[in-house]
């Protein structure tokens, strides 16, 4: 059974032990967290500028909607104000950052009413970030930069925590899709067609979860959890930021949940770098969670052209 933790205080040690079980955190609006999210809104809102980001879609078309939100989704991301944003946020949280080891974190739109719905704007169905070639003992973190409701949220699909699907992760390859997939991301407007996995088979999204906090709340899962972009039909548009943590004591002993149906290829380990100097994961380890093949062509840590 899956539960929720709302602002529960402990070790951070408890936490990930109980994450790696199916259950969820929920963390209250402090300092860090919030300066985080204001450093976000004021980018969007340079860009967006003279429309409110969560109502720009409603002042111009699609395509010049991706041609303002592409740039600044990299941008927000490579920012150095946005690294150590982000380190304060898990500093706070109470990781060691000595032991924590950081992804870069993303900035997502998930427009209203079909709007954008491919691409930069991408809404993904029932998946689970280890399909991607994610570590088990990774663990997400999400934030909203305004204020959303159920109907803009994401869900949560816990009954299939110890239930596998077929889902194509055993023809994804990470260094692949670094070379291809998401370079391309902002090319695809009214549909997606990168080769990505996903369910495929009939899924059952009921009973699901949906998850409402306060700007600068945060939310805490596995990346072993099932869950989902709802469908947005608020009348405006959701902007998150989401990272993920591995702490680096778990993959030595290798504490992690539980993997009942990720086949990819690959590891994204690489792209992680410790909360106090930068450094990448030893080697050694992520030999040891690296599998399949590299391709020729293809990009073991992806590095956009732009920024």
């Amino acid at each position: 059974m899956t539960a929720i933790f709302a602002d529960a205080a402990m070790p951070d040690d408890r936490r990930r032990t109980l994450i790696y079980q199916g259950n969820i955190f929920v963390v209250a609006p402090n300092a860090a967290t919030l300066a985080l999210t204001e450093f976000a809104r004021g980018l969007l809102e340079e860009v967006f500028s003279p429309h409110h980001p969560t109502r720009a879609q409603y002042e111009m078309p699609v395509e010049r909607f991706v041609e303002i939100f592409g740039p600044v989704k990299p941008r927000f991301i490579h920012h150095p104000r946005t690294k150590d944003l982000v380190r304060d946020v898990v500093e706070q949280l109470g990781a060691d950052l000595a032991e924590t080891y950081i992804d870069v974190p993303r900035l997502r739109g998930v427009t209203s009413d079909g709007y954008l719905t491919a691409g930069a704007g991408y809404a993904f169905p029932l998946h689970r970030d280890v399909w991607w070639s994610a570590p088990l003992a990774q663990i997400n973190w999400w934030l909203p930069i305004y204020d959303f409701e159920a109907e803009s949220s994401m869900a949560f699909h816990p009954h299939y925590w110890e239930k596998g699907i077929s889902n194509g992760s055993e023809e994804f390859n990470y260094y692949v899709y670094n070379a291809t997939g998401r370079a391309q991301a902002a090319q695809h407007i009214s549909r997606d067609t990168r080769k990505q996995p996903g369910p495929r088979e009939p899924v059952q999204p009921d009973p699901q979860l949906r998850v409402v906090c306060p700007v600068g709340g945060i939310i805490g899962f596995s990346a072993a959890q099932m869950h989902s972009t709802v469908p947005n039909t608020s009348g405006r548009t959701r902007f998150s930021i989401d990272f993920r943590t591995v702490n680096v004591s778990d993959l030595r002993e290798g504490r992690s949940a539980p993997n009942v149906d990720s086949y990819c290829e690959g590891t994204s380990l690489r792209d992680f770098r410790r909360g106090t100097d930068g450094a990448q994961v030893p080697g050694e380890l992520v030999a040891r969670y690296d599998s399949g093949e590299v391709p020729e062509g293809a990009v073991l840590v992806y590095e956009p052209t732009s920024r």
